[in-house]
């Protein structure tokens, strides 16, 4: 059964589904998200459970947000860190300097993408 959602993107959604559903999703075999151009719906649904109303996703919102937040400061985080071979490679060496400047780097790429 197809039901059609007002309009979501397809990140949106998915992390509503998982939130609804309370687990992982394997969005290639357990649910199928499709966008025709007219927005995100679910195609299809194999899951255990019933199916979302589009009012139980709604009702899901700010908790989506707060995930998809949370998942963009880590994508960012992880991206600018340096890199941990550069700690290593001062731990090796015994380099106090070398690894308290990676402690540094560390704490400027949290301090530029708080949680909070």
């Amino acid at each position: 059964m197809v039901i059609e959602y007002q309009e979501y993107n397809m990140t949106q959604l998915s992390t509503k589904i998982k939130l609804y559903a309370n687990k992982e999703i394997d969005f290639g075999n357990e649910v199928r998200l499709q966008d025709d151009g007219n927005g995100v719906y679910i195609k299809q649904w194999n899951l255990d459970i019933a199916q979302p109303t589009e009012a139980q996703l709604n009702a899901l919102e700010a908790q989506a947000n707060e995930v998809e937040r949370l998942n963009l400061i880590k994508s960012n985080r992880a991206n600018e860190y340096p890199d941990f071979k550069e700690y290593l490679d001062g731990i090796v060496k015994g380099d106090d300097a070398q690894i308290q400047k990676y402690i540094n780097d560390c704490l400027a790429v949290k301090a530029k993408y708080p949680k909070e």
